[in-house]
């Protein structure tokens, strides 16, 4: 276990460290709340630690970039890495403990277990176009939980399927953790904050607004009472017409993602991935 000259900041590599430390807060009675993210920290990940610090005493901070949930097609080797810059604002924000293990300390020699989903995890969104996705979420996430467990776990609803998904893993197998979401933090211009947007170019991120801009002008639709059919069509012609080449564009029951063709048959979310040249970008929105 080490923490950088002068800082409150405690940062372990491997899971016997990680444990040894809980278990001393535990006997001290402290609770204890869990952040994990894949790193390149930003306001958003430090609204999920300012979160955290209401429901628990010490704030626990995991940063894997975690290779089971990239497709080999995807960006895992360029995903976005900054260790210092992150430590440096998880302790301005005030938390405890950053727990950044190594891949063999996660996924050691000879690992074969994966956790099958299906409820959120099927639903024919992020799943129909990133295969295999959220088994490695679900996976991560489960070790997570029980490497620390957590009293709380904070995940942001930005990635909204995800965090139905961890939802409902952690009731099926019957994890104690409580699971909390928190609202998706935005640039003033309205983009949802994500570590994939330092990859947009210049003229790329001035249209990018449009995609959340359609998100809530198919909401404001909905709830005047326009079809919800004619409300997405006219969303996804407004996103197309930016330049965006649309995956999906959906209204859906906000907890079970299930289709939803009107607001009697539940609440209402919307959910849209689409990208901007070689940016993915995903973004959602309550009706």
């Amino acid at each position: 276990m080490a923490a950088s000259p002068a800082s409150r900041v405690e940062i372990v590599r491997d899971v016997a460290s990680l444990r040894a430390r809980l278990a001393d807060w535990r006997r001290a009675g402290e609770t204890i709340g869990l952040v994990p993210t894949m790193g390149a920290l930003h306001a958003g990940h430090i609204s999920l630690v300012h979160e955290a610090k209401k429901h628990a005493r010490k704030i626990v901070l995991t940063i894997f970039v975690n290779p089971a949930q990239f497709a080999p097609s995807e960006d895992f080797g360029s995903y976005p890495r900054s260790f210092e810059p992150d430590a440096a604002l998880f302790e301005a924000a005030e938390g405890d403990l950053l727990f950044a293990p190594s891949g063999e300390a996660m996924y050691g020699e000879g690992f074969a277990t994966t956790i099958a989903l299906a409820g959120p995890a099927a639903v024919g969104l992020e799943d129909r176009f990133r295969p295999g996705h959220f088994a490695g979420v679900a996976t991560i996430v489960a070790k997570l939980l029980n490497q620390c467990r957590p009293d709380v776990a904070i995940f942001g609803e930005k990635d909204y399927q995800q965090l139905q998904v961890i939802k409902r893993m952690t009731r099926d197998l019957d994890f104690e953790t409580e699971i909390l979401g928190v609202p998706t933090e935005r640039d003033a211009d309205g983009l949802a904050l994500s570590s994939r947007n330092v990859f947009l170019p210049a003229k790329e991120r001035a249209l990018a607004p449009s995609l959340p801009a359609a998100l809530r002008g198919c909401a404001r639709d909905i709830n005047e009472g326009v079809a919800i059919e004619t409300a997405l069509y006219t969303a996804r012609a407004a996103i197309a017409a930016a330049g965006f080449a649309t995956d999906y564009f959906e209204a859906r029951h906000a907890e079970t993602l299930g289709p939803i063709a009107s607001r009697g048959e539940g609440p209402v979310r919307l959910l849209a991935a689409a990208r901007l040249g070689k940016t993915r970008l995903i973004d959602n929105i309550a009706v």
